[in-house]
């Protein structure tokens, strides 16, 4: 009895055995391979260019209806009513920058090294999905709970303290998350290195892992940076405005922001307040992007601390 492993004798039979066996296959074909391949490509553009064009569309509207007319004045003079210049939004939201990164900054980086080397697996589950809830809540509603919370019920008015703390709590998640992915990243054997030598956690953490993650750290702040200064309504509902200048006061201490001028004076029958909203926006604008090229200068900076470099 003739074995089923066993070949044909005919060797012609074997091949034409094997032809049908290819033919038949699921294989898809060259054609077939470069066709969908063509596909995504073009998926990844269109993509790309949904992505491209309505920004290009935004900076450039306001660049030319900001650009021919800005003057230098802006700078430096405060507002007067619907005249005058953007100083004291101008220095609102430097402060505001500030306090951010001293505030949400110190508390997002704590949370995120927590959570990467010392937080319990469900205790860390649990702090992951309530940080990830409180980042999915619309920014008008943190703008109301501050006002109720802060304004009213501690009585501190529109102050620099209240805006300050609910747009921490906003962006702490931000911040957060990306502390946490970046020493994740960090490969172990760094750490199990220091550990061989002797060397104490305390020094390998701020010397080796953080140094590592700094790229990662960095790009986290500076994102949370330029979600709290675009934001408007929660500062309407905390910090209310000023057209004076900033008063560095935690309670009872409103003060002017840039997205203030873009929201109230766009909408005014005054052409110098039109005028002065565009300015505004010219004006955050390139505060994004100054951000964007201090965040890339940084990372390129201090990514020979990396393991590719």
């Amino acid at each position: 009895m003739e074995s089923p492993t066993e070949t044909p004798s005919n060797p012609e039979l074997g091949f034409e055995h094997l032809d049908k066996l290819i033919k038949g296959s699921d294989a898809p074909s060259t054609a077939s391979r470069k066709t969908k391949a063509k596909l995504a490509w073009a998926v990844a553009y269109l993509t790309l260019l949904a992505i491209i064009f309505p920004a290009v569309l935004i900076v450039g509207h306001v660049t030319i209806q900001a650009l021919p007319h800005f003057k230098l004045s802006v700078l430096t003079t405060p507002t007067e009513g619907l005249a005058g210049g953007l100083k004291n939004e101008i220095l609102g939201t430097l402060t505001i920058v500030v306090g951010i990164l001293i505030l949400a900054g110190t508390i997002g980086m704590l949370s995120g090294l927590y959570l990467s080397n010392y937080a319990p697996p469900r205790s860390g589950n649990l702090l992951r999905s309530a940080s990830e809830l409180l980042a999915g809540i619309p920014s008008i509603v943190f703008g109301y709970v501050g006002y109720l919370a802060l304004a009213v019920h501690f009585h501190w008015g529109f102050s620099l303290g209240a805006g300050l703390i609910t747009l921490s709590i906003m962006v702490i998640p931000y911040i957060a998350k990306t502390t946490e992915v970046a020493l994740r990243q960090v490969p172990s054997g760094y750490t199990e290195g220091g550990e061989a030598l002797g060397l104490s956690e305390g020094y390998i953490l701020r010397k080796i892992s953080l140094k590592s993650a700094l790229p990662g750290i960095t790009t986290g702040l500076i994102v949370a940076i330029a979600i709290a200064i675009g934001e408007t309504a929660p500062l309407l509902y905390t910090a209310g405005f000023s057209a004076g200048l900033p008063k560095l006061t935690i309670t009872h201490s409103p003060l002017g922001y840039l997205t203030y001028a873009v929201w109230t004076f766009f909408n005014q029958p005054s052409k110098s307040a039109v005028q002065l909203s565009y300015d505004a926006a010219f004006l955050l604008i390139l505060g994004v992007v100054f951000l964007i090229v201090l965040a890339r200068v940084i990372v390129a900076r201090t990514q020979r601390h990396s393991e590719n470099s």
